[in-house]
């Protein structure tokens, strides 16, 4: 794998500091020493940050420590934004810089990354760390050879990173220089020889060499280690289609899929075997969730996936069929029948309100299903998908519980325990199989949540993961070209259900709006926006992201 570097490893040149008795001193030495281990010093940072002691380069450096962590927890947009103050207090600190321009890259901003890394290493040319990060992007582009004159470099300034020797053997197995690759591997090696990406990026390689045992050996003895490696099940499963062995390599991608259900490159790998198996509905629905995943941070590997999926899923979309031409269909949720935290009496109603309206509208057709566990929510996203491949429009409405887990938003089956924060891939349901399954029509593909409620396992669950969670709400994800995500509540803000009896406010307003004819769908969706934030006396403010097409209007009543 070409992995950026963490750089909670290599972030700060330690500074000399003669300890007073003040528990101030003592966090100021911790603070500045690039030897101390990461949460005591993340720690000792932020408490100076919150006493606002500290000025100039010291300030500078404890800011870039909480932008670190704060890049761990995946939480770009604030890491940014403390790096920045960083690099005003300090215009030379270079490790700032680099800091900044990974949390750009994992934002998918990779020119702003770019110019990042540019400008440390313009400061400091034998700053190793940057020639790395800045040629993972080159990877990621298909720049090869630029990609393996930064990783030499990388090592040239910083012989003892691994990474550096691990991702230019991988840009060395790319470009078929194999014996290049294992000397690479062999001096990683030297530096940590347990080192779990040295025997899964081998195993590649030894795979393309076909030297199947070997590579074989890689990747088993390491899944032994670490049997939810799903990195190295996957490349295992690469092995096994380089071999031919489509069972053992469809085994370890569905291993992989139940691991993480929303990996692309398992999706992407197990449609090409469902498509040479010419099961193509579940290579097109394989294809589908490789293609439309919501990440915003492609490793090259991942890349590569995604751009197979995105190939062979345009090459099997299937052409209207006669007579379809404007089918609407729309799958509407309402899950409240919650077993393991408090029931919600509204999403049942506000389900058949909407179901009733999309049919009034004219839908042909309405999918209609309330209180679904895990494995009947994604039966019917895999139903619909179908459905959807013959239509123009597609359109999924959810009602229920729904929060965010380290970037990733999530809607609740009633069954879900979710007794830890980990515990949500494996028991929720996470958005980009929902913007899978809109996916595979042709003009409009929404998805309207009414959803933003408090995380209910909240209080008792564990956390286990270093991430952002989210209590309330969902976060901002923006999808791809020609997709809408509407959600009933901003980023961090909780919906509301109605009172007693009555719908809520955004399955209301959602419910009268839909049927005015002649309102473009974009304009539909802020007259909404606007009545559910009056409604609810400036409390509630549903947000929509992405849009349709651009060069085509799209009515739900299309009037005279």
């Amino acid at each position: 794998m070409l992995r950026v570097v963490s750089l909670s490893l290599v972030i700060l040149t330690a500074g000399l500091f003669s300890a007073a008795a003040d528990p101030q001193a003592d966090d100021l030495t911790l603070c500045r020493d690039r030897q101390a281990e990461a949460q005591a010093r993340a720690s000792a940072c932020d408490n100076l940050l919150k006493a606002d002691k500290l000025t100039g380069k010291d300030k500078a450096i404890a800011l870039s420590v909480r932008g670190n962590t704060l890049i761990s927890k995946r939480d770009y947009d604030r890491a940014i934004e403390t790096l920045s103050i960083a690099i005003d207090l300090d215009p030379d600190y270079v490790i700032a810089l680099n800091l900044r321009g990974l949390a750009y890259e994992r934002k998918g901003q990779d020119d702003l990354a770019m110019a990042d890394y540019n400008l440390a290493l313009q400061k400091r040319p034998t700053y190793g760390v940057p020639y790395n990060n800045r040629g993972v992007i080159h990877a990621r582009r298909g720049a090869l050879q630029s990609a393996l004159d930064d990783f030499s470099l990388s090592i040239k300034y910083t012989p003892k990173f691994l990474l550096g020797w691990t991702n230019r053997a991988r840009a060395r197995t790319l470009m078929k220089d194999f014996d290049g690759a294992i000397a690479d591997f062999a001096e990683a090696e030297k530096i940590d020889p347990a080192a779990p990406q040295i025997a899964s990026n081998r195993c590649i390689t030894y795979g393309m060499m076909g030297r199947y045992a070997q590579a074989l050996a890689d990747c088993n003895g390491l899944i032994e280690r670490q049997p939810k490696n799903v990195f190295a099940i996957n490349n295992r499963a690469d092995v096994s289609m380089m071999k031919g062995d489509l069972d053992a390599a469809l085994k370890d991608y569905n291993t992989a899929i139940q691991i993480n259900p929303n990996n692309i490159r398992a999706h992407s790998g197990r449609g090409q075997i469902y498509e040479r198996k010419k099961d193509l509905a579940q290579a097109r629905a394989d294809y589908r969730a490789a293609a439309y995943s919501l990440t915003k941070f492609d490793e090259p590997d991942v890349a590569r996936a995604r751009a197979v999926a995105q190939e062979r899923l345009a090459a099997l979309t299937l052409q209207a069929p006669a007579g379809a031409t404007g089918r609407r269909v729309a799958l509407v949720i309402g899950n409240g029948a919650y077993k393991n935290v408090h029931a919600l009496p509204n999403p049942p109603r506000d389900s058949k309100l909407i179901a009733s309206v999309l049919r009034d509208v004219g839908f042909q057709s309405v999918i209609s299903v309330n209180d679904l566990t895990r494995d009947k929510f994604f039966d019917a996203l895999k139903a619909f998908a179908e459905e959807a491949e013959k239509a123009d429009w597609a359109v999924v409405y959810y009602a229920g519980h729904g929060f965010e887990i380290g970037g990733v938003n999530y809607l609740v089956p009633v069954d879900a325990k979710l007794a830890a924060d980990k515990d949500a891939e494996t028991q929720a349901v996470a958005l980009e199989q929902v913007i899978a399954a809109v996916g595979a029509a042709r003009k409009m593909r929404l998805v309207v949540l009414d959803a933003c409620r408090d995380n209910p396992f909240a209080p008792s669950m564990q956390r286990t993961l270093s991430l952002k969670l989210v209590d309330k709400g969902f976060s901002n994800i923006e999808p791809g070209a020609g997709f809408m995500v509407v959600y009933a509540a901003k980023h961090g803000e909780t919906a509301m259900d109605g009172d007693g009896s009555a719908n809520s406010p955004f399955a209301t307003a959602l419910a009268r709006e839909i049927k005015q004819p002649r309102i473009e769908i974009r304009k539909l969706f802020d007259i909404i926006r606007d009545d559910v934030w009056a409604a609810t006396k400036h409390e509630q403010q549903p947000f929509t992201y992405g849009s349709p097409p651009g060069r085509e209007d799209f009515y739900f009543v299309a009037g005279k």
